[in-house]
């Protein structure tokens, strides 16, 4: 009889088990929705319509840098209004805003539209295309609803959330789902390059700088993009995490009109498994140093190129991306323990956040009046010059950061870098102007324009 009994109490138990899923009993059961959620926190969410003058064209050859002055003259230079729609979030009951920067970056006028129809002006306070976020001010002496910010390095994969925003222009429109992804980076298309949260919530275009909540009404994340190949949602979509729009709102309050982030110095790349088995570790992690300025403060803080940066202050980086994002969202002026791998061994290292040096000094300067490259601009390249116009870390000598048309004519652009002129080599801003001190007719100049070396040859 006994061993009757525990055999019936071992059929029994799964049964019990699964009978824990059941039909609801009750009026307050069937009832649950998202509907008080929705009431709350879409308020907050705003229509934004941007306006802004761009110069139309209508000679096909006035952008062509070979022929624009010889077809100079013939037709016309129209300007042009284009318009853009979008989405924001407010985050403070004074009027600031937060949206994508290619919603609103370069506006002549904007117009934001609450959900009660109410409509003001704003502009931008600050904004940044690499990071594809913008932080607008709303002009207006009136209360106003606004959502507070999550910590999102607290959510994870498999939370409930809501994607509220202005999808194709059809008015305010709430799609549910989960957090599908974390730490996706390189994924978001357009402007951003970036950190990203991944949800499967229905994301279509005019979502752009719309909020992306968690089940108590929090912003964790503003829409900015989709994977699509028919321009609608396929249930792939990325998000700006909230701690990086924090840091955004807080330098915006300080009076920046631009994003200030902190200046590696460094080159690095995701450790795959081929690297992994090259450098003993068990399963790929991490990003290898593959390049580093002697200014960074990574060598500074001992780390040397071939270590493997495993996390910063205790939160994983396995691709670039997620190290710019993790010193990103911590103010210049800290510092962050980082933890890599040398040899084998793990080691913690404490590395200050700081602004890219202004050294050494750019000595910009333009050459004079009078001689054949006169009204050039040109800068010795120091590490604020490379992290502004984007350069590697190893860029040196001198770049022209302005020009005459009649220079743009034989194709030298702002940015190009020059090494030689007449086979004088160029490091110094003053070697330009030696160079260009010269009534010799036949010219060379030699440089580096997007990572590509250029040799161009005239007379005058």
């Amino acid at each position: 009889m006994r061993f009757f009994l525990i055999v019936l109490a071992v059929l029994i138990t799964p049964l019990t088990a699964a009978a824990e899923i059941k039909v609801p009993e009750s009026q307050q059961e069937i009832s649950l929705s998202f509907a008080p959620l929705v009431k709350q926190a879409s308020p907050a969410v705003v229509n934004i319509f941007a306006n802004r003058i761009v110069e139309q064209r209508t000679n096909p050859f006035m952008n062509n840098p070979m022929f624009e002055e010889f077809f100079r003259g013939f037709g016309q230079s129209r300007p042009r209004v284009q318009n853009s729609l979008g989405s924001g979030v407010i985050l403070s009951e004074d009027g600031i805003v937060v949206s994508n920067y290619h919603v609103v970056g370069m506006a002549t006028e904007i117009t934001v539209v609450l959900q009660d129809r109410r409509e003001f002006q704003a502009s931008v306070l600050l904004g940044d295309e690499e990071s594809d976020l913008a932080i607008l001010k709303i002009y207006s002496n009136q209360e106003l609803p606004f959502l507070p910010l999550r910590d999102s390095d607290e959510i994870e994969v498999g939370e409930l959330v809501l994607a509220i925003g202005n999808p194709f222009g059809i008015g305010q429109t709430v799609s549910s789902g989960i957090i599908s992804g974390l730490a996706r980076s390189g994924a978001a298309t357009g402007n951003a390059r970036g950190y990203f949260i991944q949800t499967d919530a229905a994301i279509n275009p005019g979502n752009s700088g719309g909020a992306l909540i968690d089940t108590k009404g929090r912003l964790i994340g503003v829409n900015t993009s989709i994977l699509t190949r028919s321009g609608g949602s396929n249930g792939v979509g990325f998000a700006i995490p909230a701690n990086l729009v924090t840091r955004f709102v807080e330098q915006a309050r300080d009076g920046n009109d631009r994003f200030n982030r902190p200046w590696a110095g460094i080159f690095g790349q995701a450790v795959d498994s081929g690297i992994a088995e090259g450098i003993g570790l068990t399963v790929p992690e991490g990003v290898i140093i593959s390049a580093l300025h002697p200014l960074s403060p990574f060598n500074v803080a001992g780390l040397n190129i071939g270590d493997v940066v495993l996390s910063i202050d205790e939160q994983p980086v396995n691709a670039p991306a997620e190290m710019l994002f993790r010193m990103s969202v911590r103010p210049i002026g800290d510092d962050i323990a980082v933890r890599y791998l040398r040899a084998g061994e793990e080691q913690v290292a404490r590395v200050d956040l700081i602004e890219a040096p202004n050294v050494p000094e750019p000595d910009e300067r333009t050459v004079p009046a009078g001689v054949t490259l006169s009204a050039m601009t040109v800068a010795n390249i120091n590490p604020r010059i490379g992290a502004e116009l984007g350069l590697p870390i190893d860029a040196s000598g001198v770049i022209i950061t302005a020009l005459p048309s009649n220079l743009r004519r034989i194709g030298l652009r702002p940015g190009d870098i020059l090494t030689r002129i007449n086979g004088a080599q160029i490091s110094t801003t003053q070697d330009v102007l030696d160079a260009a001190d010269s009534d010799q007719r036949a010219w060379r100049i030699d440089g580096i324009s997007r990572g590509r070396s250029f040799s161009y040859r005239f007379r005058i």
